[in-house]
């Protein structure tokens, strides 16, 4: 378990680098934003069971490609695929790389926002308080949890605290945080959460548990590295997106898939499921909730190839204009 020096670290390492509901498919994950409004959920959050890492939370980040419909299916129905960003491997992303200069050109902004990253981060714990009357806790009751861009600060906040003494996930020594669901604006808003005022201890079933079931490896839940071939792929459906074709099944379902793509549809009855290739394929796409939602404007982390590209006005351009201006100057 990481101490509260070395978080605390981290983080400020980091912040100097950087200055609808879920479809509960996965009955591990507590579903805090099917909370009903008003009420609040008490939770507990535990160390990573990967030592290496200094956090107890790992972060997600995706890219969503839409499309207007599926090639030979339902082409007038708009079909969304979620895709890793690189940078969540600490490399380069080559969408990012297209997508930062249209951030300069006010008339790119809406484009740059539709393709930028999203991030969510992912915790585990115990849920010691529940107000959804119908989740059941699993026979593992360590569940996963999804915090948004709402909640996220609001725990990074309190670990910078200097009053803070004690890791949160401190088995005897540290603190419950408390989910509050209120609404603004027509929308749900998390904003209230906090950490709870009084430390506690794991109780003796709590612990009993982890000894029983052991703590996640949460990198295990995060989307495989795509390799060089599956990374040409993505900027291909990306450049599709962008140009507003329709999504091809027969290119890239092997790969990233819209969540509920109907493969058997889409090979005129029968399912490839047997003699789909052994390559990283999405998991189904559960619809977003605005906490997962982070459009956080990328100026602070521009690359000298951005910079220099931000010269070149698109004001007016057409998706098909700029795609071609991307292929332009990659051929540079």
């Amino acid at each position: 378990m990481s101490t509260l020096d070395e978080i605390r670290k981290k983080l400020q390492s980091l912040d100097n680098k950087q200055s609808g509901n879920y479809t509960n498919t996965d009955k591990t994950t507590y579903p805090h934003w099917n909370m009903p409004e008003g009420t609040s959920a008490t939770i507990r959050f535990l160390p990573d069971g990967d030592s290496d890492n200094t956090f107890f939370w790992v972060e997600k980040q995706i890219i969503k490609l839409k499309f207007p419909g599926i090639k030979g299916q339902d082409e007038n129905k708009e079909v969304e695929v979620q895709v890793p960003c690189m940078e969540m491997y600490g490399d380069s992303c080559p969408i990012l790389n297209e997508i930062r200069p249209m951030w300069k050109d006010p008339s790119l902004e809406d484009t740059a926002r539709k393709y930028w990253k999203k991030r969510s981060y992912l915790f585990q714990g115990f849920v010691k308080q529940n107000p959804i009357n119908d989740d059941v806790t699993p026979e593992n009751p360590i569940r996963k949890f999804i915090i948004g861009p709402q909640i996220f600060p609001l725990i990074k906040a309190a670990l910078l605290d200097p009053e803070l003494t004690n890791v949160p996930t401190d088995y005897v020594l540290g603190l419950d945080f408390i989910i509050a669901k209120t609404s603004k604006g027509g929308h749900s808003d998390y904003t209230t959460s906090k950490w709870s005022r009084r430390e506690s201890s794991l109780t003796d079933e709590q612990t009993e548990a982890i000894d029983k079931h052991k703590l996640f490896k949460l990198n295990d839940f995060l989307p495989k590295k795509p390799t060089p071939e599956v990374l040409a792929v993505i900027f291909e459906m990306f450049e599709a997106s962008l140009s507003g074709e329709l999504y091809d099944s027969e290119k890239w379902a092997k790969y990233y898939k819209p969540f509920g793509f109907d493969s058997a549809e889409a090979d005129g009855g029968e399912s490839k499921k047997s003699s789909r290739p052994s390559r990283p394929v999405s998991k189904p796409t559960p619809t977003p909730t605005p906490d997962v939602e982070d459009d956080d404007a990328p100026f602070e982390t521009e690359s000298p190839k951005a910079k220099e590209s931000a010269e070149t006005s698109t004001t007016g351009k057409s998706p098909q204009e700029i795609l071609q201006m991307l292929r332009n100057r990659n051929k540079s």
